[in-house]
């Protein structure tokens, strides 16, 4: 008989998190990022970076690198202006997901084009299991996408579902759930562990409750388990090895 392997939950609550504010960029760091640096916060798993970012109208980054790290951006309000050295130009809107995977290299800039209202968003990363790849690009307009009161696969190891393939063996859901509702999240032999961030809302799960801004890492979580919100919720699920 198998020795059963409980999940273990770490919560990471929105109000303990690293912060920054250089005026037109006012920043909150799940993980340690930049001049913010804490050794019990350094990432999980592949997942890295995990920045929750209010830019002010005009405010941005100007051109800068970046170079093997699987890059993500979802903007919760407002717009982005985003330019690379791949040819891409585009302004995301609200409710939209952007995903770069820089590979052997790339350079963009990120501008809020609003000139009275600031651009809410979160900027997440994951290092990737592949080196040096060739640079790639995609826009993930999820109001096409998402269906309610599911959990939407957006990004994938190997594309499968519509989602978009990435450089690394996990798994990222997109959830707009209404209130009072239970949404089951699948199992997963292969990326056993789960990290739970609430864009907005409230969830409880496994005998945790998460609002916005909220995190939550969840080892060893390869069986099936419930999410049940309070109110109506959105929220990123991300399934990793």
């Amino acid at each position: 008989m198998k020795n059963q392997v409980h999940p273990i939950l770490t919560k990471r609550p929105a109000a303990e998190r690293g912060q920054a504010n250089h005026g037109w960029l006012q920043a909150n760091f799940t993980f340690s990022f930049g001049e913010y640096f804490d050794p019990d916060h350094m990432g999980f798993k592949s997942l890295r970076v995990m920045n929750n970012d209010t830019i002010q109208p005009g405010g941005g980054f100007p051109e800068h690198p970046h170079d093997n790290m699987e890059i993500f951006t979802y903007i919760i309000e407002g717009q982005l202006e985003h330019r690379d050295s791949m040819g891409n130009g585009a302004t995301i809107k609200a409710g939209d997901l952007q995903y770069m995977s820089a590979g052997s290299g790339i350079q963009h800039s990120e501008f809020n084009p609003s000139k009275t209202k600031p651009t809410h968003l979160y900027q997440i990363w994951l290092q990737p299991n592949q080196r040096d790849g060739e640079p790639r690009y995609a826009e993930k307009p999820l109001g096409e996408l998402v269906k309610d009161n599911q959990l939407t696969l957006l990004f994938s190891a190997d594309g499968r579902d519509g989602s978009t393939a990435i450089r690394q063996d996990a798994e990222i859901y997109f959830g707009e759930i209404e209130k009072n509702q239970s949404v089951a999240v699948p199992t997963s032999s292969s990326s056993p562990h789960v990290w739970i961030q609430v864009i907005s809302g409230n969830i409880t799960m496994l005998g945790e409750s998460l609002t916005t801004g909220d995190g939550l890492a969840i080892q060893n979580a390869a069986d099936e388990f419930l999410i049940k919100t309070t109110t109506d919720t959105k929220l990123l699920l991300f399934r990793l090895s």
